[in-house]
């Protein structure tokens, strides 16, 4: 399969609908927003990453990611499936990636495109599928985003501080992106993503 920008033959107007990426680093609330986005849109469409971690307990192959073992994520990638992938630097280095494919079955029934990535995956996206809108959620600042991650409970003190580490780096990144969002009240930044989105889907459509 050839790694090239999916065809705009799902519009009626024949232009392809927009492909918008949710980043920001761990515990800066992306999955929520995200979840909370599809809910407001439901004309969105989640892309879902492939990726070799384990499955943890309530998630289903296809809903959360397509979970695949290290072989056939690295076959895939020799063959340049991927629109973007990343190793994950903590924990037991595991890859996750967005498949063309993917992108190509939501757009090819005209449906906008929601994909929520680390920031090297969103930058990869912008640079590789011209128009796409980013948008950087992040945390008020760094005590909420430390207090974010510990409430979560799904990393060890370790990954906590490589996180923040990461998180750091990461914030620097910013202004690469078209949009941000400061997570500071949940309503709040709702509103404003949804705002974003819905502007765009109607100048995409203009």
């Amino acid at each position: 399969m050839s790694a090239s920008a999916p065809s705009s033959s799902g519009s009626s107007t024949g232009k392809r609908p927009p492909v918008f990426v949710i980043t920001g680093t761990s515990g800066e609330g992306k999955s929520t927003l995200a979840r909370m986005l599809l809910e407001r849109v439901p004309e969105l469409e989640l892309a879902v990453s492939a990726t070799t971690r384990a499955r943890r307990p309530g998630e289903e192959n296809g809903r959360e990611y397509y979970f695949i073992d290290r072989e056939e994520f690295d076959r895939r990638l020799a063959a340049d499936e991927f629109l973007e992938w990343v190793e994950w630097p903590w924990g037991e280095h595991k890859r996750a990636g967005t498949l063309w494919s993917e992108i190509e079955r939501i757009t090819g029934k005209g449906r906008p495109v929601l994909l929520e990535l680390e920031t090297g995956g969103a930058l990869a996206v912008r640079d590789r599928i011209p128009g796409s809108i980013t948008i950087f959620i992040t945390a008020p600042n760094r005590e909420e985003l430390e207090r974010r991650l510990r409430a979560r409970g799904t990393e060890s003190e370790g990954e906590i501080e490589e996180r923040l580490a990461q998180a750091l780096e990461q914030s620097k990144l910013a202004g690469e992106f078209a949009y941000t969002v400061v997570n500071d009240q949940l309503e709040r930044a709702i509103d404003e993503l949804e705002g974003i989105v819905r502007r765009e889907i109607a100048a995409s459509r203009a």
